[in-house]
């Protein structure tokens, strides 16, 4: 992971060999980016509001699909949000589905509503 500014720190996932994954928060960007040799594989973006971390997309790199990153990369952001005392919103629907098979994350997820939905699309302006 990354501090706040984007400046790396160490990573909660292993990078032992060159190639290897890592995970890092760029706040600036609102969003979560996966890099293999240091280059920008797929992202998973959010907005914060108040204290829940809204995913609303998720996206890998077709150079670099089918490697597990979007696994990879949704594991570490919801590891770091709950590190930082959030909880999350799944409107992204892979991370709906990732929330399915990994149920360790039910006790930071709350519901999908309209409200948020609403409030995420005036936040994006869309």
């Amino acid at each position: 992971m990354t501090s706040p500014d984007s400046t790396p720190t160490p990573s909660t996932t292993p990078a032992t060999a060159p190639g290897a994954p890592t995970v890092r928060r760029a706040d600036p960007r609102h969003r979560y980016e996966v890099l293999v040799d240091e280059k920008t594989a797929g992202f998973t973006a959010y907005r914060d509001r108040e204290q829940q971390r809204v995913f609303f997309h998720t996206e890998i790199d077709d150079a670099f699909a089918g490697q597990g990153l979007a696994s990879i990369l949704v594991r570490e952001a919801l590891t770091d949000v709950r590190a930082a005392g959030l909880r999350l919103v799944p409107i992204c629907p892979y991370v709906a589905k990732f929330l399915q098979k990994h149920r360790e994350f039910d006790d930071i997820t709350d519901p999908v509503t309209d409200e948020i939905r609403t409030w995420l699309d005036a936040t994006l302006a869309r």
